[in-house]
C-alpha cells in the first residue's frame, strides 16, 4: 500500500488486518520515523517520484494487490503547490505502474480519485457527468484517472479507479474543515484558545463519508468491482458546512462563538459536491454504514485525546 501513513491509507491497513488479508507492506514517505509495524504489517519508506526505487520495492514486496493511497489530498492548498501536486499524483501513479508492469503478471491496482474532477453541479452527480475540474488538485486527480484507465484498457492490468467524495473521521489532518473545526473546540475545551472558531465558507455543501466507510468500499471494489470502471464512492446526501459546524458545537463542552476568516477561504470553491452511489451499490454490493453524528463524536473524541497528549 502506498501512501499507507495517511488519513485513508492508515484506516485501509486497520480495515485489511481486521478483515484477516495477506500480510500488509505499508509505504511511507522517506524521511521521518516508521510507524509501528507488527507481525502482519511491516513498513518501507519509498520515495515515489524514484522510479527506481518504485521498481525495486514493488519487486521485493510481490504484492497480491496494490492500494495506491500515496498523493497530495488537498484541493485548497493546489492553488500554492500546482506542480508538486501534478507531479506527487500523476508522476507517482506513472512510476508504480511501471513498477505493476515489471513484475510481468497482472496485479489488482486500486487507485482512489476525487470527485472534483466532476463539472460542478447543483445535481447528483452520476459516473456519466460531465467533467471539469476547477482547481489544480482536481486538475492532477483526472490526468491520474485518465492514466489509471488507459493502463486497464490497453495493458490489461486490473485497475479500480474510484471518484472519492469527501470523507472526514479520526486522524485527518486539520487543514480540511471537519478536522480543524474539531480540533479548534478541543483546543478551547481544554482552555488552549479563546472561545472563537475560526471558520472559512460555511455555505459550500458537501456529500460527507465517514473514512471507515470508504476503505471498506475500497477492499470490496478490489475482491468484486469490474476493472477498468470508474466508481463513485459517496453517501448520496449533502450537507452545508455550518450543519458540520453546529453538530460539532452541539457535542462541544463549552460554548463557542464563530469568527469567518479570509485566509480559509479557496479562490474557487465549488457550492455543491453530491453524488450518486447507484453503481457501487449495484455492481458491488457497499453502503455506508456509519451516521454523520458518530463520525464527528469520533473525530472530535480523536483530537481531545491529541490535545491531552500535547500535540500541536
Amino acid at each position: 500500500m502506498t501512501g499507507a501513513a495517511g488519513f485513508a491509507g492508515g484506516h485501509l491497513v486497520d480495515r485489511l488486518l481486521a478483515d484477516g488479508a495477506a500480510p500488509v507492506v505499508g509505504w511511507y514517505k522517506p524521511g521521518g520515523d516508521p510507524p509501528a509495524a507488527s507481525a502482519r504489517l511491516a513498513w518501507e519508506a519509498v520515495d515515489m517520484l524514484d522510479a527506481g526505487g518504485v521498481r525495486r520495492a514493488l519487486a521485493r514486496a510481490r504484492p497480491s494487490a496494490v492500494y495506491h493511497c500515496a498523493g497530495a489530498p488537498h484541493a485548497g492548498q493546489s492553488w500554492q503547490t500546482a506542480a508538486a501536486t501534478l507531479e506527487v499524483n500523476v508522476l507517482a501513479t506513472h512510476h508504480l505502474f511501471d513498477a505493476v508492469r515489471a513484475l510481468g503478471t497482472p496485479v489488482p491496482v486500486l487507485v482512489p480519485g476525487s470527485a472534483l474532477v466532476y463539472q460542478p453541479s447543483l445535481s447528483a452527480l452520476d459516473e456519466e457527468a460531465a467533467i471539469g475540474p476547477n482547481n489544480p488538485y482536481a486538475t492532477s486527480k483526472l490526468a491520474q484517472e485518465q492514466l489509471s484507465l488507459r493502463v486497464a484498457r490497453d495493458e490489461g492490468v486490473p485497475v479500480f479507479v474510484t471518484r472519492s467524495f469527501p470523507h472526514i473521521g479520526p486522524r485527518q489532518d486539520p487543514s480540511f474543515f471537519a478536522a480543524s473545526f474539531a480540533r479548534q473546540v478541543a483546543r478551547i475545551e481544554a482552555g488552549l484558545d479563546a472561545p472563537v472558531i475560526h471558520v472559512g465558507n460555511l455555505e459550500a455543501e458537501r456529500d460527507l463519508l465517514d473514512v471507515r466507510d470508504v476503505v471498506r468500499a475500497y477492499v470490496a471494489l478490489v475482491a468484486r468491482g469490474r476493472p477498468g470502471r470508474v466508481y463513485n464512492v459517496c453517501a448520496g446526501r449533502a450537507y452545508r458546512v455550518a450543519e458540520v459546524l453546529d453538530r460539532l458545537r452541539a457535542l462541544a463542552g463549552v460554548r463557542v462563538e464563530i469568527q469567518q476568516d479570509a485566509d480559509r477561504m479557496r479562490p474557487s470553491d465549488t457550492p455543491r459536491v453530491l453524488g450518486d452511489a447507484g453503481r457501487i451499490r449495484e455492481e458491488v454490493g457497499w453502503l455506508p454504514e456509519i451516521p454523520l453524528d458518530r463520525t464527528l463524536a469520533d473525530l472530535l473524541g480523536y483530537w481531545r485525546e491529541q490535545v491531552r497528549l500535547g500535540t500541536p
